[in-house]
């Protein structure tokens, strides 16, 4: 049984796309939604799971009132209803998908209940990297990286059959591939008046508005960094990002003899994701296979981090360890909202990141509340820091 924690989102919808193309192999125990009521009800009709989950109370009760009397799926309300379908003893595999520092609870939870993890919420090895990682090899649990990139050096390197867990033997370094987003050939200035409209056009990825601006800040492959940093116990000069516009390399791993395996694909989300829900086993995912002879060509280039500093703030707060990487994470989910928001410019992200940073006491991580404390704490700071851009009007970074 399957529960997934964020099926209205993208990753979410398409793992369901990859279940009902196998019903005889997977069923779904559980499905969890932030407020999107009218998706997670069609959700419920499709798979009938036992438990449905919002984490918004009043969009709750308005599943609960729609919900045919003979669906047979109770609906749970908040962190509690979340962490209960993650642990749930019935509950084989969790896909932890939700966005953000919301997801890192109850990923914590399907690990100390020894699950098999699917992790396709970066944030959470990002601000609870120790943590998470312990409560994997305590209980036992298996952890299957679900980001593209991740995925691919997961599929490049020996894995133990019994643990999933990846070996560095014989690894020189990894190979980080990064699109380079919608912004990869703009200029600083042009950057300077981006539209959220336009920041959330990427090139080759279908993806929430959030991930998307990330992907066009080079945030995203700062938190994939720093999350390929924990599942692999790679120290960060082990990791080179890789510009590849085409994503079609999704990332390479580099042996000492001189061989590196890289992992191909069309850029669709379902392809990871089949792999983890059947690991070891490979599923039809419904990918169009590669056509290579179309593809044509594969570039590569340098990231450039004089126009995207995003990347070099990930880089820091990972040498600067403990709660840098949280309140790294914080700043950067404030500053992302206040940019759609209209609020700051794109090019503002980064400073708002990087003054909360050198505002903010770097602390050991020693348990979820200090980790959460830190993460509540840096979204404090950075929130002051986007009104006081606000203060100081246009030149000072509104969009």
């Amino acid at each position: 049984m399957v529960s997934v924690l964020g099926s209205t989102g993208s990753i979410g919808v398409s793992t369901l796309d990859v279940i009902a193309g196998h019903p005889d192999r997977f069923g779904v125990y559980g499905l969890a939604a932030s407020s999107s009521v009218a998706t997670l009800l069609a959700q419920c009709l499709a798979f009938q799971p036992r438990y449905a989950v919002m984490m918004d109370a009043a969009a709750a009760e308005e599943l609960r009132r729609q919900l045919p009397a003979d669906c047979g799926t109770e609906v749970l309300q908040g962190e509690a209803g979340l962490s209960r379908i993650a642990a749930a003893t019935e509950v084989d595999t969790v896909m932890a998908a939700i966005v953000g520092a919301a997801g890192l609870p109850s990923a914590l939870a399907a690990a100390r209940a020894g699950k098999t993890l699917l992790l396709a919420n970066k944030e959470s090895l990002v601000m609870g990297g120790h943590l998470l990682m312990q409560a994997v090899q305590q209980s036992g649990a298996r952890l299957l990286p679900i980001d593209s990139e991740h995925n691919a050096i997961f599929q490049c390197m020996p894995v133990n059959p019994a643990s999933a867990a990846p070996s560095l033997a014989g690894v020189d370094k990894v190979l980080l591939t990064a699109s380079g987003g919608p912004f990869r050939q703009w200029s600083r200035a042009r950057m300077d008046e981006a539209t959220p409209d336009e920041a959330c056009a990427h090139p080759n990825w279908s993806m929430g508005r959030k991930i998307s601006v990330d992907s066009a800040s080079l945030m995203n492959k700062g938190l994939e960094l720093i999350e390929a940093c924990w599942i692999f116990d790679l120290a960060p000069g082990q990791i080179e990002v890789v510009v590849h516009p085409q994503s079609i390399i999704h990332s390479m791993v580099q042996y000492r003899d001189g061989s590196v395996l890289a992992q191909m694909g069309n850029p669709d989300m379902r392809t990871p994701i089949a792999y983890g829900l059947g690991w070891p086993e490979r599923l039809v995912s419904g990918v169009a296979p590669l056509d290579l002879i179309a593809t044509a060509r594969l570039d590569f280039e340098a990231p450039d981090e004089g126009r995207f500093p995003c990347l070099r703030l990930a880089r820091e707060a990972v040498a600067a360890g403990g709660t840098a990487m949280a309140i790294c994470n914080a700043a950067n989910e404030i500053a992302v909202a206040a940019f759609l928001d209209g609020m700051i410019r794109f090019t503002a992200i980064p400073l708002v990141i990087e003054q909360t940073l050198e505002r903010m006491t770097i602390v050991e991580p020693t348990s979820l509340a200090v980790v959460e404390s830190a993460d509540v704490a840096a979204r404090s700071v950075a929130g002051e820091r986007v009104a006081t851009l606000l203060r100081g009007g246009r030149r000072a970074g509104v969009a």
